[in-house]
């Protein structure tokens, strides 16, 4: 690209280049694509803090990585990736056995776990959401909710008493929501208490499996949750899009379960 194009591209729709690179590249290094263009590091620095900002990116170091979509609330979020949760939350259904106990975190991708159970299978469910727990009130399982505060973002409870609650229990496996999961970034969620009771949670659980519906892949969000060589699989969608994010997964010796 010219230089002097560049500079007119990028005072007309600088943004928009800068989300296009995040899309197709999967992150962009400031210092390299300010010089491809033609501006100054600095330009560049200042449109990914607007979009940090506008929670259309997320800086890191040296650069910005894509955010994640998963990161608005529990009533939006109903509506994105609809049949990528569903072909997770069936898989998973799939691992619970009877006699199991599991626990189950929330959001919109768990749920469509609860959906899927057949509803004579007898096992013990625990989980910190109680819209996870009303969905269960038809079925065998024996229902275990771990109160708190709730946190209304992500519609589950929180803080300390939600904590304290989890070290009284164990489980087989824990099904582990995220926002985000990238190769270089490992599992992330959009709030730092969250993130700390995802962890504790999955400290209580001999195995942890992440439901890695297809928005979710490629993404990041602010806080860490775990390392990917923490969990025992990542359940991803065999009908989602390629991705450059489960190649390296796979590469890195991520075990990855194709839920279609």
């Amino acid at each position: 690209m010219h230089k002097r194009e560049g500079v007119r591209m990028l005072a007309a729709s600088r943004k928009e280049l800068l989300l296009d690179r995040l899309r197709s590249e999967g992150r962009i290094v400031a210092k390299d694509l300010a010089a491809e263009i033609g501006v100054s590091e600095d330009s560049i620095r200042r449109d990914l803090r607007e979009l940090d900002a506008a929670g259309l990116a997320v800086r890191v170091y040296g650069g910005a990585l894509p955010a994640s979509p998963a990161v608005v609330n529990y009533g939006a979020r109903q509506s994105v990736a609809t049949e990528s949760k569903q072909r997770i939350g069936r898989y998973a259904a799939r691992l619970i056995e009877p006699g199991s106990t599991v626990l189950i975190d929330g959001g919109t991708t768990a749920l469509e776990i609860v959906r899927a159970l057949p509803l004579e299978i007898e096992c013990t469910i625990i989980t910190h959401s109680p819209t996870v727990a009303a969905a269960l009130l038809d079925h065998a399982a024996e229902v275990i909710i771990l109160g708190g505060r709730l946190f209304k973002h992500s519609a589950v409870a929180s803080g300390a008493a939600t904590a304290e609650a989890a070290t009284a229990i164990s489980a087989d496996r824990f099904f582990l929501g995220v926002t985000g999961i990238h190769e270089h970034s490992g599992l992330t969620t959009g709030d730092s208490d969250e993130a700390a009771m995802k962890r504790v949670l999955a400290s209580r659980a001999s195995e942890t499996y992440v439901l890695g519906s297809s928005e979710k892949v490629g993404a990041v969000s602010r806080y860490r949750v775990l390392p990917l060589d923490e969990v025992a699989a990542v359940i991803v969608d065999a009908a989602g899009p390629a991705s450059q994010t489960l190649s390296a997964l796979a590469g890195s010796g991520v075990r990855l379960l194709e839920a279609s």
